[in-house]
């Protein structure tokens, strides 16, 4: 909350056309600079997803501390190039949201506003747990009693959820090719079955998800015929894409939160360098490696080399990034099903589209139990979502539902501390409301 309180140009949120409610009209730019700001998550979000995880790793200090799960993952260069530029871009969405949904008389842009709101809670939840929470677009600067984090959970169920369904009813479905990369009423009802599914209501997460799947003909989303088609630039924003981040050439890179993902995923940073064997994990490759044939390996990463292939270098500052697609869907709806005790083979079965795509045969008749169904699916999502920045995020959820899960999968013993990350320092340091989380 920094950037609300303090006096940091560089954390000033207001557009350059931001003028005061009473004269302002055209409430499209505001939304549109709370999609823009998503652009300075999404770096920190692949940092999170895969590197804090068993798929990718650093190999420059004291950057090699984030495997670690201990307090030096708190060290002020991790908090100012990963944490900060996160935390900062994502209040910064939901104070233009704000504006947008206190002002704007366009029922569309309200429900595009909500949705871009719940997004950014979203990830703050699951990179933070327990959060601060502004729902005002001028905020008075001297209220403290907005300082202090709120129960993960109250804002699931007070933000995330209701704007998820503010933005259902408001939004239209559609392909994100056909919403012009905009939200649409399918991705909303998607992150909200994403949402109930990682706060472990599976009840309402196969309602919601199931609604997207049978929907998802007439909205015009599909499956890609070949996996390598759902990557790179010139494939963006198609058929499978339900909603993504979408990045531009044109936009300036000033830090790390602005670094083009790509080259963290491709070795191009020394903090994690191809030269040095990195980023790419060995234990990634075991995996591709268990399952020959499999047709994602050499889209997703070059196993000489240790980089990922799924967005050229080349192109590095025009691949968007995915945040819902079809697959991801059809698997939360798998794992809702088995969760709420369906038969391990009608389970399986809902894979079957997306293992013949890569290349692999049915599942079905190879697990039985609740606990093999939900390992198949975690692998499956590893393989499917390597280098998404999905991966740490799963195994914290699939952990939920089976305590240890993370750890097998680490191979180490990890405290539940670290399954979220640190408050950026400026925060604690600058408010005796805001509180670090434990282990930090």
């Amino acid at each position: 909350m920094l950037l609300i309180t303090a006096c940091s140009t560089d954390l000033d949120q207001s557009p350059p056309n931001f003028a005061s409610s009473d004269t302002l009209v055209d409430y499209e730019p505001i939304l549109f600079a709370a999609y823009g700001y998503h652009f300075d998550a999404v770096s920190p979000m692949a940092i999170f997803g895969d590197f804090r995880s068993d798929n990718a790793f650093f190999d420059e200090t004291p950057y090699t501390d984030f495997d670690e799960f201990g307090s030096n993952a708190l060290t002020s260069s991790m908090s100012e190039d990963f944490f900060r530029p996160f935390y900062a871009a994502l209040y910064k969405s939901i104070l233009s949201a704000n504006a947008v949904i206190e002002n704007s008389l366009e029922p569309n842009l309200v429900g595009e506003a909500h949705f871009i709101r719940a997004l950014s809670y979203y990830k703050l939840v699951l990179a933070f747990g327990d959060v601060t929470v502004n729902l005002q677009a001028s905020p008075d600067i001297a209220d403290a009693t907005i300082l202090p984090r709120q129960p993960k959970n109250d804002v699931y169920n007070d933000v995330i959820i209701p704007d998820l369904r503010e933005a259902m009813s408001a939004l239209s479905p559609a392909s994100a090719a056909d919403a012009g990369g905009r939200a649409t009423s399918n991705a909303a009802q998607a992150l909200l079955g994403k949402v109930y599914a990682t706060m472990g209501n599976y009840t309402a997460a196969e309602t919601e998800l199931k609604a997207v799947i049978d929907g998802a003909e007439a909205a015009g989303v599909a499956l890609q015929t070949n996996y390598e088609d759902i990557f790179g630039a010139e494939d963006d924003l198609n058929s499978e894409i339900l909603f993504a981040t979408q990045m531009s050439s044109t936009a300036s890179i000033s830090t790390y939160g602005r670094e083009i993902f790509a080259n963290w995923y491709g070795g191009a940073n020394t903090k994690a360098d191809a030269n040095e064997n990195a980023p790419i994990d060995a234990d990634l490759i075991a995996a591709f490696a268990a399952n020959p044939g499999d047709l994602r390996q050499d889209v997703t990463i070059d196993t000489s080399s240790t980089v990922a292939l799924k967005y050229s270098l080349d192109l590095a500052t025009d691949h968007d990034w995915i945040e819902m697609r079809l697959t991801d869907v059809i698997m939360l709806y798998a794992e809702a099903l088995n969760e709420n005790n369906t038969p391990a083979d009608d389970v399986l079965a809902l894979l079957d589209p997306i293992r013949t795509r890569a290349g692999l045969g049915s599942l079905v008749g190879t697990a039985s139990t609740k606990e093999e169904v939900r390992q198949a699916i975690l692998d499956e999502r590893r393989l499917e979502f390597a280098c998404e920045g999905q991966r740490w995020f799963d195994l914290v959820r699939f952990d939920a539902a089976q305590p240890g899960i993370l750890n097998a999968e680490m191979g180490a013993t990890i405290s539940s501390d670290y399954h979220v990350f640190p408050i950026p320092l400026t925060e604690v340091t600058s408010f005796d409301e805001i509180v670090q989380n434990p282990g930090y």
